[in-house]
């Protein structure tokens, strides 16, 4: 049996996705700066899959920017806007757990003399309102919060951070990467008060390299790829036609009969945190429930160490991961993990289960009894 729980990495593709991938790979594969019949066909898909996006958010149009994925939307959000408003201010606030693709771009800007406060975290993940209150200055021109965490699943109350932001300075921004939020939750930026919103095709059923940028009506950004004007001037380059179109696919599948996915999602998330109390010597770190993302869970395995036990259970089909995956390229331990208070020793003993459309119980079951075969015999190995 093989069991994929990996699904915050990324997730198989919708049939309908392949279908129009494929499609606009061999028939409808103009270029959608073309002027000829090909192209129009090309620059249809991509007005389409834009109107998809822009309606599941209730934005306009105009609003979606497709990217190459999540880490170009953080770094267009972050550095696109820093540079575009600094006359404003220098200052930035951000939060103690977010993605490497949000750290390394406010450090490049920490190196062009911006400044950046980082907020510390509770045990669940939370921020402090009044701390991010006390934080925002007249010169803070941004303020850049994870709307899931990506590796414990815990969620930041972005609408109620957005109107204390907005009280204290309304003319700060604020972006939110929703890359593990977008198609769990019902997002509204116009309502919810967020400026710029960051979203990947590869964790909801779409594509990889595929994302985009929400960019409200009058917020200014700067491009970071410049050449022959493509997407208004903000993002040169051919537009990825086969993407655009099997993000758009993707983002109204995730959407129809939502509640009914979620429910899947969070029943999945709940039996396994149940199950995993089976387990001598685990400690879950993600809430059961609304009270985090519905389809992450974060245990800990005392006693054994995360990358030893991933091996063991890809051995036997069953595929986890040992942090976020783009940061497995930068090995160390989780600042998430420290963030939230895990105990020193279970640092390394971590391993994050995360669920798609396609899981079932059966695999978990599946899951749990080569968990409780395999758990025992890593413990007395590793004292060995």
């Amino acid at each position: 049996m093989e069991a994929y729980f990996d699904n915050s990495a990324t997730t198989r593709v919708l049939d309908s996705v392949m279908d129009i991938v494929v499609k606009t790979m061999t028939v409808d594969y103009g270029n959608a700066a073309a002027k000829h019949r090909k192209g129009m066909e090309a620059e249809q898909y991509i007005r389409e899959a834009r109107a998809e996006i822009a309606k599941t958010l209730k934005a306009a149009d105009k609003e979606i920017l497709f990217t190459s994925g999540g880490s170009e939307s953080n770094n267009m959000a972050l550095i696109g806007t820093a540079l575009a408003n600094q006359r404003a201010g220098k200052h930035i606030i951000s939060t103690a757990i977010e993605h490497p693709s949000v750290y390394n771009p406010l450090a490049y800007l920490e190196e062009l003399g911006f400044e950046v406060t980082f907020l510390p975290v509770d045990h669940d993940g939370h921020i402090s309102l009044q701390q991010l209150e006390e934080a925002v200055r007249p010169d803070t021109i941004l303020v850049s919060v994870m709307y899931v965490n990506n590796e414990v699943g815990a969620v930041e109350p972005v609408e109620e951070i957005s109107r204390i932001v907005k009280k204290k300075n309304p003319k700060t921004l604020l972006h939110v990467d929703a890359i593990q939020a977008y198609g769990k939750y019902v997002i509204r930026p116009k309502k919810q008060g967020i400026d710029l919103l960051s979203v990947s095709g590869h964790k909801i059923h779409g594509p990889k390299g595929i994302g985009f940028l929400y960019i409200a009506n009058g917020v200014k950004i700067k491009p970071l790829i410049y050449g022959g004007g493509q997407q208004a001037g903000l993002r040169s380059g051919t537009e990825n036609v086969p993407g655009a179109a099997g993000l758009g696919v993707a983002a109204r599948e995730m959407y129809t009969n939502h509640e009914e996915k979620v429910r899947h999602l969070i029943g999945l998330k709940d039996y396994m945190t149940d199950r995993m109390g089976e387990i001598e010597g685990t400690v879950v770190n993600s809430k059961k429930g609304t009270d985090s993302a519905p389809q992450i869970v974060s245990v800990s395995f005392e006693g054994v160490r995360s990358e030893v036990l991933l091996h063991a259970l890809e051995d036997r089909g069953i595929y986890v991961s040992s942090g976020s995956a783009c940061s497995s390229h930068h090995p160390g331990i989780s600042g998430t993990l420290k963030g939230i208070g895990v105990a020193q020793k279970l640092l390394d003993s971590t391993i994050r289960f995360s669920f798609g459309l396609f899981n079932t119980k059966e695999e978990i079951d599946y899951c749990i009894d080569v968990l409780k075969e395999l758990v025992p015999v890593l413990r007395r190995y590793q004292r060995g």
